[in-house]
Formats: C-alpha cells, structure tokens, sequence
C-alpha cells in the first residue's frame, strides 16, 4: 500500500475491511451481551465467582494489549506487518470461542470455574491477538487523515450492524431453535436481565442437574 497521503481508498477496500470488525462484533458482542447469564445459569457458577474472574481477564488485558501491539509492529514478513496476525490467529479465535461456551458435563463447581476462567482467559488472549493488528491496519493503509477517517467511519457502521444483528436475533433464534429446556431458560434470564430486575441470576444449578 502506498504511503502517499493523496492515495484513495476504493469502495471495495473499505467495505472488506469493515466486515473485518462485523465478524469481530459478532463473537464479542455475544459476550458481552450474554456471557454472564451463560457463565451463571448454564455453567452454574456464582455471580460473585464470574465477576472476579471478568475482572481479572479485564486486568490481563491491560497488559496483553500493548504487548501485542509492540509484538505486531516489529513483525516483519512479505505479507507486511499486521496482516499475518489475522490470518494467524483466525482460526484459534474461532475454535476458542466454541470451546469458551461449551462446559464438559459432569464437572465439580470448583472445575467448571477453572475451566470456564482459563478458556475465556485465552479467548480474549486471541482476540487481543486479532485485533490488535486489525485496529492497526487503518494507520498502514493510508496517510490522508480523511481517507483514515473514512475508513473508520464504515468500521463504526459495520461493527453496529452486527451489534444489532447479535442483540435482535440471537434469543428469537436460541428460542426456536434451542429445544426449549435450559436453553429457554436462558433467553428468559438473558431478557429479564436486559430489563434490569432483580433476581433472574438465582438459579438452582441441582435442580437443573435433576431435570436432565
């Protein structure tokens, strides 16, 4: 890519790296959104438990962060500095966002913490890993402020329309196609907690145990 500040960046350019934040805002909004009903009325884990251990991978991240960018720009490859990162961690982002919300049956509550703590630990580590580079690559592109900042406004859009998507359609789809059971319970808790009322969290993990 050339360094001239009157260089232009096509349509086409922009809309491609745009998607590159809506695919991201599609894993992270999940988490975001519903991550704390998961961790508390599908694994069972205390409210109190999940908030240390949010709190401990926001921490990580502080530190994770620059250090992935200070690794990123002394990248050197023929494919430049940013771009092998997302191809790099790809993959482990996806399987690792799979792993974090599937929890093996059968595990002690101190287990399902552990488990539940070190996949989303090293989930946010991939993503730190994605994204990072991706963030970067609006620097690289082009010089001209302008074209910069269009290239960040179609980023904002992108990222909102999949915002959108992950908070419209995810509990109706989880609703049809979930099979009702725990996953019904799950959409009533996620919508009640959106609501804001008190209580939804209180889940009687034996009981669900029972119900299987």
């Amino acid at each position: 890519m050339s360094s001239s500040s009157s260089v232009k960046i096509s349509f086409r350019e922009k809309l491609g790296y745009s998607l590159g934040d809506a695919g991201a805002n599609f894993v992270f909004q999940m988490m975001v959104v519903f991550q704390t009903a998961f961790y508390t009325d599908v694994v069972g884990l205390k409210a109190a438990a999940v908030g240390w251990m949010l709190l401990f991978v926001r921490i990580s991240d502080a530190i994770t962060d620059p250090i992935m960018g200070a690794i990123a720009d002394r990248t050197q490859t023929r494919w430049g500095k940013f771009r092998p990162w997302l191809i790099w961690s790809a993959i482990p982002l996806a399987l690792l966002f799979w792993v974090a919300y599937t929890v093996p049956e059968g595990l002690s509550g101190s287990v399902r913490f552990l488990y539940s703590a070190i996949t989303y630990t090293l989930y946010m580590m991939a993503y730190t890993m994605n994204n990072a580079p991706y963030y970067a690559l609006n620097g690289v592109m082009t010089s001209n402020s302008l074209e910069r900042t269009s290239i960040s406004q179609y980023r904002f859009f992108a990222a909102m329309v999949a915002g959108f998507i992950v908070k419209g359609f995810t509990l109706p789809l989880v609703s049809k196609l979930g099979g009702g059971g725990r996953h019904q319970r799950l959409v009533t808790d996620c919508r009640d907690f959106r609501g804001d009322r008190s209580g939804v969290f209180h889940h009687n993990v034996s009981q669900r145990q029972r119900a299987r």
